[in-house]
């Protein structure tokens, strides 16, 4: 696999190599060893599977206490899928970057603890799965609003036509009034929140 940093170091483009023939093809999508090496120390306990039809974004979603590093792929379709750093103090906070995955070019995207994730279906239907560093906790689950102008987020809309949002994503606050993470927190240092 190849491991690319995006304009966010911490945020990886993550390209497998796909062996195809007349039978179909192979691809390794993780492996323990190369991803610390390229993007860190983690250990992974939840998989996670969901289905969307064209224009739904969901997020950006974030955890406060059991944060979740995620990595991300889609397995049918296409979105776009969004990080933005949410670590006060950091030299990217408030900064994002965006990748098209897609079942055709089979890239994976990791995005460390510490920052917001959202993505949006471009395609009729996308099927969506990630591998977390965390257990889901409802409790702790923030989101920020997907078109806060100061991340200034430049989403691909269909037609530009305004994506469909849970009522939780439609009313989230924008950053500045949003609970994140404070100056100082380390994906080591959790219990600073």
């Amino acid at each position: 696999m190849e491991y690319i940093r995006t304009a966010i170091p911490e945020v990886v483009l993550i390209k497998p190599k796909v062996f195809g023939d007349h039978r179909g093809f192979f691809m390794e999508t993780f492996r323990q060893s190369e991803f610390e090496k390229y993007c860190g120390p983690a250990q992974f306990v939840q998989d996670n599977h969901s289905g969307s039809g064209q224009g739904i974004l969901r997020g950006l979603h974030y955890q406060l206490k059991n944060t979740q590093g995620k990595l991300v792929r889609v397995v049918a379709g296409q979105v776009f899928d969004v990080a933005v750093d949410i670590r006060q103090g950091s030299p990217t906070f408030g900064k994002w970057v965006g990748e098209f995955l897609s079942s055709e070019n089979k890239h994976q995207l990791w995005v460390p603890e510490g920052f917001a994730h959202a993505f949006y279906v471009i395609s009729e239907w996308a099927e969506f799965v990630y591998k977390t560093t965390d257990y889901y906790a409802p409790e702790w689950e923030r989101s920020l609003l997907w078109n806060d102008p100061m991340i200034g987020i430049e989403w691909p809309l269909v037609n530009g036509t305004l994506p469909k949002l849970s009522d939780k994503d439609a009313k989230a606050p924008i950053l500045t009034e949003a609970e994140i993470f404070p100056f100082g927190w380390t994906k080591e240092n959790k219990e600073r929140v």
